[in-house]
Order: C-alpha cells, then structure tokens, then sequence
C-alpha cells in the first residue's frame, strides 16, 4: 500500500499525517507533495522522516495506490490526470470534482458505498459544513424523510486553512496592543467580529458556500431535500457550529431525535440544558465526531425540529472524512 498526501504542508494536509498515524491506516509506503514553497520541507510520521517532493507533471504517482489530495481546486483540477493515470484513487478534499456526475461525493456514515462506482479514479471529499450536517441527518431522515433544511453556520478561522487561524491570533494580539490590525485572508478583520460572507456571491445572493450546502446535501444523501443556508465566519480558532432547523414529512419527537443521534454513527448526543451541557467549538477541537445538542421541537413548524452542532472542520470536515473513505476502499477490497 503507497499513500501520497498531495498539498502536505497546509492545515489539512498536515491534519492527514496526524489521522493517518492515529489511525495507524495502513500503508508501506508514503510520499509528500507540495508546491514549491513547500518542497523540500520535512516532516515526521510514526517516527520517520519525510521531505516534500515538489508536485510536478510526470508519473510520479506510478504504483501510488491512493492519494489524498487538498491543495486547492485549481491544484486538483490540473493534476487529476498525473494523479490517476496509473490507477491511483484520488480523494480529492477540494471543490474541483463535487459536483461531476462521474464523480462520487462521499461520507462514509451515509453513502460509503458510492465511493464504489467511480469511472474517473475520483472520489470527492464535500463541503466541511456539509459533511457535519449530514452525519447528523442521516440517521433523522431514517426516521421521517427530510424536506427543508434551514442553517446558520458559524465557521471557525480554521476553514479558510493554516495562515487564516495565525492571522486570527495575531490579531487579537495586534488589537490588544493597540497596534494596527493585520487584514490578509478575511475580508475584514476577524477578531472581535462575525462576518456574514464565505467565498463569492453569486447571482441569487448566495454565497458559494451557501450553495455548496444545498447542492451537496442533495447529492450525498441521494434527496430532494432543498437547503437554505448562511454561513458566517467567526472569530473561534478552531471547530465549526451550526443551528439547523428541519422539516420531516412526520413528526418527530424530540425523544425519538435524541434516540437516533445518540444511537447514530459518528455523533455524540450532549444534550442537558439544563446543566448547561450542550456542544462549542472551544472543547471539541481534535475530537472524531460531530457533537449534538439543544435538540428541539420547531415552535414555528409542527414538522420541524432544530438542534445545534459542533465538529472539528479540519478533522472530521475535512482529513478525517478522506481517510474513513480510505479505509472504506480498503475493508471493500478496492485497494489492498
């Protein structure tokens, strides 16, 4: 078994070498890519040391048997051919490939067995916020099926990569100092603000974000679901959160809801308001699974139930997800 981590040295990637090595996946062989920044830099895993090799044109992905890929749609889009040319399986973290018929969109808990058919050597890893909700809503939609979902995100510095989640520190230092504040990877300054924007606008006044939720909710889940989401980015370092409200076509009682995320896979059910128990972002960095709480009966919908969510983004919303996929392809007899 030969693993490739293409897009070694950002967050994400650096997040694949702690899950791969927690997870002891196995593999005999693993080699680095990066760009040239990157090249040349060394890295640690289980004991031994790696260099990054520079992510060039070529076959050096012959005898590569599956890559793991998060170095940018763009990166993504002009290597897939070097990359799966010689039969390497692509699981590709980016936005390149989400939406290609020809291209499955996989999280494991709920539609792993996609990850079977996949004619261009290419398995997309979705959207972080996308791959959090629908870990929770899978074993929901068993119960009664989903027609609406509405989302208010709030997403940590982590999802705009390594630099944004320094920038953030070093602004919350910058303000405290009183010295001018440094704005490079957020439109405005992070620190001590909420800004309702992640990536472009597009022509119906969503953002990119936005609609990758409705888009990919739909694909990975195989629904008409329709979901109506704003994202917004928030000054905690790392772990997402989200407020979902859904309508089912029955409804649910929160007991039933609270039974079927307990016994879901991947969720942990932390519900006691009462004793003030309920998921943030600031305890649930690191964590494998997407936490749950404030489960709720929808005052404004008879069908509806609203929870809130906490996940790691750079984890489960992001490496963790590729190597479940991974060890998916493995336990199927794909990859050996």
């Amino acid at each position: 078994m030969k693993v490739a981590i293409v897009g070694a040295s950002g967050a994400v990637g650096q997040e694949f070498l702690r899950v791969l090595e927690e997870r002891n996946f196995p593999m005999d062989e693993l080699v680095l890519f990066g760009s040239e920044r990157s090249a040349g830099k060394k890295y640690t895993f289980k004991g031994k040391e790696y260099t990054v090799q520079l992510l060039k044109h070529g076959d050096d992905f012959k005898g590569v048997d599956i890559a793991f890929t998060s170095a940018g749609a763009g990166v993504s889009k002009e290597y897939a051919e070097d990359i799966t040319k010689f039969g390497a399986i692509m699981i590709d973290n980016s936005s390149a490939f989400r939406m290609d018929d020809q291209v499955p969109l996989v999280v494991p808990e709920c539609n792993a067995k996609d990850a079977l058919v996949r004619p261009k050597g290419i398995i997309a890893n979705p959207n972080c916020t996308t791959i959090m909700m629908v870990v929770v809503l899978q074993p929901l939609e068993k119960l009664s099926h989903i027609k609406r979902i509405h989302i208010a995100s709030y997403q940590a510095a982590s999802g705009a990569g390594a630099a944004a989640m320094a920038e953030l520190e070093q602004q919350y230092r910058e303000v405290l100092d009183g010295k001018p504040v440094t704005v490079n990877k957020f439109a405005y300054q992070l620190a001590y603000n909420v800004i309702p924007q992640i990536d472009v606008f597009t022509d119906n006044g969503y953002t990119k974000e936005e609609m990758k939720m409705f888009n990919e909710t739909r694909k990975i889940m195989h629904s008409d679901v329709k979901c109506s989401a704003m994202c917004v980015r928030v000054p905690s370092l790392r772990s997402h959160s989200e407020a979902v409200w859904i309508e089912t076509e029955r409804p649910i009682s929160v007991e039933e809801a609270q039974n079927a995320i307990a016994n879901g896979e991947g969720i942990q059910l932390m519900d006691d308001p009462a004793n003030k128990k309920y998921p943030m972002p600031l305890f649930l960095a690191g964590k494998d699974d997407v936490y749950v709480g404030r489960v709720r009966k929808d005052l404004a919908n008879e069908n509806g139930l609203t929870l809130w969510l906490v996940g790691d983004q750079i984890k489960k919303g992001a490496a963790l997800n590729a190597v479940q996929i991974g060890e998916y392809l493995i336990k199927e007899g794909v990859v050996k």
